[in-house]
């Protein structure tokens, strides 16, 4: 009997529920199959904000890999690429330091000579150990400690393990705590904000940065927009943090403690009555109301714009793409568009999306792109648009819309300019 991929429609994961989620789609209760689709965002050779690229987005740091041959001959590939690779430096782990942890007397002897070498000398050293000292149990916090105390610089740790991808504190939640840490008590500026999570800035025209100009803030601080370190630093003297990715929670507890710092969060959605919505409750938190009539205006008749273009056509949403992939398809289907396929790994916070979805389009198929039963996928048929990158090698006749620039759409504007990317993918 042929096998097939595992899903799940709509209707039948909202009749199981959050607590009830089929093993299938939790990647921690299998193996994790690297398929194609996944291999750009789920392998040594991931693209994007890994976290090693992510620690650097502090100004004027350089990185200590510390790691076996394997992870740094993968890393100088991408530095190269990514442009990073003078900001990149090695200490390599024989089969000794393997068994007695010997590397980790090396590491202050490292950063002191990565600070002679360097033309202008870092002002922050950040180490990063892999899966391997993850298994010996490495106190890192120690080893960082000891290493600024020998170089006279600011040391700070990072961790690249795979293996802590499930657990409280997952790699890249652990980095931005990384990132934040640096940042000291300031005297408090009314009229500044910090905008946490996301490691390359807002679009430019992000309705966003306009909406809080009409309460007052004058500077929203973003890391991907500073220069250097006392650039960064100056985050310390923001009112509040604006939390614009999940991951960036932790960090923002963390600053609410030793910086005295409340923070709001505000999640990246593309149904323009969420949007609104939740642009309300912000301003009402803060006693204010935001004038939201012309972006929801310029949303609404991109909307209108995809219905005319794209009526008739059918989806496939990916999971690299600069958005929940579930929430799109809960806002591409409210527009009276067909959804057939999403791929996504299922969460607790889906869940709001998919009892809508399941009322709007039960049949929608739900895949989890890293369950091993996807080496038996086969699609059903065509759809004529796929978005994200993985969607593509799903449906490699369909118009692909990659939808993953760096530059983080947000809000209304960053609707219009996905309505606009999918006019030009279609012609």
């Amino acid at each position: 009997m042929a096998r097939e991929a595992f899903y799940i429609t709509a209707e039948k994961l909202a009749e199981l529920g959050p607590d009830k989620v089929p093993p299938q789609m939790i990647s921690g209760e299998h193996l994790i199959y690297s398929s194609p689709a996944t291999l750009s965002y789920n392998s040594p050779g991931a693209q994007g904000f890994g976290v090693k690229r992510a620690g650097l987005v502090i100004p004027e740091s350089v990185m200590l890999l510390v790691s076996p041959a394997c992870c740094g001959r993968n890393t100088t590939i991408l530095a190269d690429e990514g442009g990073y690779s003078d900001r990149m430096f090695f200490l390599q782990m024989d089969e000794t330091d393997l068994i007695t942890g010997a590397h980790l007397t090396n590491i202050p002897q490292a950063v002191m000579e990565i600070c002679d070498v360097c033309a202008e000398r870092p002002k922050v050293v950040v180490i990063c150990i892999t899966c391997v000292d993850a298994l010996m149990g490495t106190d890192l916090t120690r080893v960082c400690r000891r290493a600024e105390e020998a170089a006279g610089v600011k040391v700070v740790p990072s961790y690249m393990y795979a293996l802590t991808r499930e657990g409280k504190n997952p790699p890249m939640v652990a980095i931005r705590e990384t990132i934040y840490s640096l940042l000291s008590p300031l005297e408090k500026r009314n009229d500044m904000v910090n905008l946490i999570g996301n490691f390359a800035p807002l679009e430019d025209d992000t309705d966003l940065y306009e909406f809080l100009r009409q309460i007052g803030i004058r500077k929203a601080n973003e890391v991907s927009r500073c220069s250097t370190l006392d650039e960064f630093r100056e985050m310390g003297a923001a009112n509040f943090n604006l939390i614009l990715n999940p991951e960036a929670r932790k960090a923002a507890v963390m600053m609410e403690k030793t910086l005295g710092m409340p923070f709001a969060e505000l999640t990246r959605v593309y149904e323009l009555g969420r949007i609104r919505k939740q642009y309300e409750l912000f301003g009402a938190a803060l006693g204010a109301a935001f004038d939201l009539d012309e972006y929801y205006g310029r949303a609404e008749a991109a909307g209108a714009m995809l219905q005319k273009k794209c009526g008739g056509a059918s989806f496939a949403i990916g999971q690299v793409v600069n958005g929940n992939p579930v929430e799109m398809a809960l806002a591409l289907t409210k527009l009276g568009l067909d959804v057939k396929e999403v791929f996504a790994n299922i969460g607790a916070e889906d869940f709001p999306y998919i009892r809508e979805l399941a009322e709007r389009a039960p049949e929608m198929k739900l895949y989890s792109t890293l369950s091993p039963t996807m080496m038996n996928y086969s699609c059903g048929g065509e759809v004529d648009i796929s978005l994200g990158i993985d969607a593509s090698f799903y449906y490699p006749h369909s118009v692909n819309i990659r939808w993953n620039s760096e530059i983080q759409p947000f809000g209304y504007m960053g609707f219009v300019h996905f309505a606009e990317a999918v006019e030009r993918g279609i012609g």
